[in-house]
């Protein structure tokens, strides 16, 4: 009868209780705390007296000029006499320039040209290289002088251009004939075709042919037919023979039908 039980006193002392404890020890925790983090501001050393606080100023680099070597004098060195000093053109080769279209070079190059060309007027030397003249030559040369002596320009001989080709002869005209099987001196007949003498095979076959200067059939092309009668009608066309055609003295070709009649004796 005892085994269930109801608990009628009331726990309200022990709650306060726990409370309390649980707030008092989270104070001194609390507490604690803070006396430590303030303990440790005052023990942390900075060393400030340590550190260098002086002022540094950045300054640009400065360009270091290179000393230039002093020139070295030669006073007993001879001066060569150039010929820019003497006031004569140079040149590296003996060519005219382009306004002298009269003159046909003897060579003709397929590399670019990189020599200058002599001048129209003036004193010039081929010397194999170009230079020009820096101004007009003042007086007379000194005889002695050091320098080059201005040569002869080269001697052109102007040479009659060739004359143009003739023209090319002009092909002899085609003259139209119709018919042509009365004017042949040689018309061999054709053979008759074996598979058109089993059918009995019968008809007429006009090839156009071509004649050259000299009568000979150059061509042949069965006009109208039977197809098994056509080829025996070319080949025949072209072993004809013709009597060379002229138009004013001339050998012409002629071009014209010939006609051949197929036909099965009894």
């Amino acid at each position: 009868m005892f085994n269930n039980l109801i608990e009628s006193s009331s726990h309200t002392r022990e709650y306060k209780r726990r409370g309390s404890f649980l707030l008092f020890t989270t104070g001194i925790y609390a507490v604690l705390l803070v006396l430590g983090g303030v303990a440790s501001i005052y023990a942390y050393d900075a060393r400030l007296e340590e550190q260098s606080l002086e002022i540094v100023t950045l300054l640009p680099p400065v360009e270091v000029v290179p000393a230039q070597p002093e020139a070295v004098s030669r006073p007993n060195q001879p001066r060569e006499t150039s010929r820019n000093d003497s006031g004569i053109t140079e040149r590296a080769v003996a060519m005219l320039s382009v306004n002298h279209p009269e003159v046909v070079p003897p060579n003709v190059s397929t590399a670019p040209n990189i020599n200058k060309s002599l001048p129209d007027h003036g004193t010039y030397a081929v010397t194999g290289r170009d230079r020009d003249a820096a101004g007009p030559i003042a007086g007379p040369g000194i005889p002695g002088a050091q320098g080059r002596v201005a040569v002869p320009p080269a001697q052109v001989t102007l040479t009659d251009q060739p004359p143009p080709p003739p023209d090319p002869p002009k092909p002899p005209p085609v003259i139209s004939k119709g018919v042509i099987t009365g004017l042949a001196i040689s018309l061999p007949k054709p053979n008759y075709p074996p598979l058109a003498k089993q059918i009995r095979l019968q008809g007429q076959v006009s090839v156009q042919v071509l004649v050259d200067e000299y009568g000979k059939v150059v061509s042949a092309k069965a006009l109208n037919g039977h197809p098994l009668l056509l080829v025996e009608a070319q080949r025949a066309a072209l072993q004809a023979r013709f009597a060379p055609t002229k138009l004013s003295n001339q050998p012409v070709k002629v071009s014209g039908v010939i006609t051949y009649n197929f036909v099965l004796g009894n």
